[in-house]
């Protein structure tokens, strides 16, 4: 009988025990524990109020009280009861270290804390013609020449996605100079010398023109292309450094889907004509064209996961706002209201309400960041949500740049993705990569996640993440739904609209 009592008193107290778990963890200190992050990033200037809602004391101990300090105290330790909240104050900028010792002595919590410089940006939605060169001729398929049963380059392991860089040992930069090379060797009656760029290594091939009987002309074999053309949405200017941000997306050839390497381009002025309204299974598109050519706005100097980045050196006109505004990192964005600038109609920018439905937190850059959703009734009406050439549309939240559209999803036009305006800051130099990380190091790198510095990679030049989907190609991934019931298929493609580009066989 004692042992029974004593295992149906141990039962009792280990249900207690449980319940006294349950109802901890429910509590608002535990969840305010829970939720204390383990690194902070502040703009200088910004404070930072914190809660735990604990009846206990502390000490804050600030590794570096030049970078931060507690309640405007000048002392690298602070006493604190942390039933009331706390300021953390950025200072200077730098990173320092914040911990929290309860009584004193007992480690309680650690947090990192970066110190960002202020940064403020004019946000765009205004529609601009882009005209991209690549950095040499694309290779984007073969072709046999009339009265040979093979292609000359295809023999010679020439592949789609190579870039021409020489040919016999003579740079190529325009694809009439393919033409002139092949002439020449074709009537020496010699072969050909092709340096080739495939992906990240240099390879040299040989191979022979051969004589197009129905052309009359010597052909090697291939289809070409050294430019693209289309029209998307400026996202943010920045004044101080005179540098652009536009589209939010890479540009990527429409034939192989591999991201374009810039040789050049600019950003031009375009006027929306019409909109052809985006429905459920067939994404809608601006109609643009494109006016003053010789009055460019800017360079494309970067085509990255993120956008197109480059230099401008005039202040865009027609935009919603001349004035600047700061801008949001992805800790402060949050579901709910939003808004988002772009144009429906010749070069006016308006603004239309949007919903954050749904917010993907990321320690590293990513591109598709958050969910929206288009709710305000003027823009479903004029173009059912989301369409082709609203890509890089600035989205605002409490006064804040915070993104911009990336995607529209095909199955329901109203909906699509954006990405996180940092890592377009980030792209365009505004800040530099550094400050702006969380956590490790991270790269793309063939299209895989890498950890380390992609310099130490043999990487030094801005990073492409090759995407599946191109401007007329549509993609499938994988999403959460808001509601968490699970995990649903979306079918999305870029709201970059594509216009024409320059193809040639030789």
């Amino acid at each position: 009988m004692r042992a029974l009592g004593r295992r149906q008193r141990s039962k009792w107290m280990g249900l207690f025990l449980v319940l006294l778990l349950v109802l901890g963890s429910m509590s608002t200190p535990f969840r305010q524990y829970m939720a204390f992050p383990s690194e902070m990033r502040l703009f200088s200037g910004n404070l930072k109020e914190i809660r735990l809602t604990m009846p206990v004391s502390a000490t804050a101990v600030v590794s570096d009280p030049r970078i931060a300090a507690v309640n405007r105290s000048t002392s690298d330790r602070v006493q604190l009861h942390l039933s009331h909240p706390f300021t953390l104050v950025p200072k200077n900028i730098g990173q320092t270290e914040l911990s929290l010792k309860l009584f004193g002595m007992v480690p309680f919590k650690k947090m990192q804390v970066k110190v960002l410089p202020n940064i403020r940006v004019i946000p765009g939605g205004q529609s601009i013609g882009v005209k991209l060169k690549s950095a040499g001729p694309l290779v984007v398929g073969h072709h046999l020449v009339q009265g040979t049963d093979k292609s000359p380059s295809e023999s010679s392991d020439i592949r789609v996605g190579d870039y021409i860089v020489a040919m016999d040992g003579q740079p190529i930069h325009e694809i009439a100079e393919v033409g002139k090379v092949v002439t020449k060797a074709g009537l020496e009656g010699r072969s050909i010398r092709v340096l080739l760029k495939r992906g990240a290594k240099e390879k040299l091939v040989t191979l022979t023109p051969a004589w197009d009987r129905k052309e009359k002309v010597y052909r090697i074999g291939l289809y070409i292309r050294n430019s693209a053309a289309g029209v998307g949405t400026l996202t943010f200017y920045d004044p101080k450094q005179k540098v652009y941000g536009a589209l939010g997306h890479v540009i990527t050839d429409m034939d192989t889907g591999q991201p374009i390497r810039v040789g050049g381009g600019k950003i031009i002025h375009s006027s929306v004509t019409s909109i052809q309204k985006g429905e459920t299974g067939e994404p809608g598109e601006k109609r643009a064209i494109f006016f003053q050519e010789n009055n460019t706005l800017g360079n494309i100097q970067r085509n990255t996961p993120f956008g197109i980045f480059g230099s401008m050196s005039q202040e865009p006109d027609s935009g919603f706002t001349r004035q600047s505004v700061p801008v949001g990192l992805s800790e402060e964005v949050k579901e709910g209201p939003a808004q988002i600038l772009t144009v429906v109609d010749g070069q006016k920018v308006e603004s239309y309400d949007i919903q954050i439905a749904h917010l993907i937190h990321q320690k590293f850059p990513a591109t598709k960041g958050m969910i929206i959703k288009v709710t305000d009734p003027r823009l479903l009406k004029r173009t059912g949500g989301i369409v082709q050439g609203m890509s890089g549309s600035p989205i605002i939240q409490n006064g804040k740049l915070v993104g911009a559209v990336t995607h529209v999803f095909v199955n329901d036009p109203t909906s699509g993705y954006g990405t996180y305006i940092e890592w377009m800051l980030q792209d365009a130099g505004v800040l530099q990569s550094t400050a702006f990380q969380k956590g490790r190091r991270f790269f793309v790198q063939n299209g895989n996640l890498r950890k380390g510095n992609r310099r130490k990679a043999g990487m030094a030049d801005p990073v492409v993440e090759p995407l599946k989907s191109t401007e007329e190609l549509e993609s499938s991934e994988r999403s959460a739904s808001k509601r968490g019931r699970g995990r649903i298929w979306r079918r999305y493609v870029s709201s970059w609209r594509m216009i024409t580009e320059n193809l040639l066989n030789c």
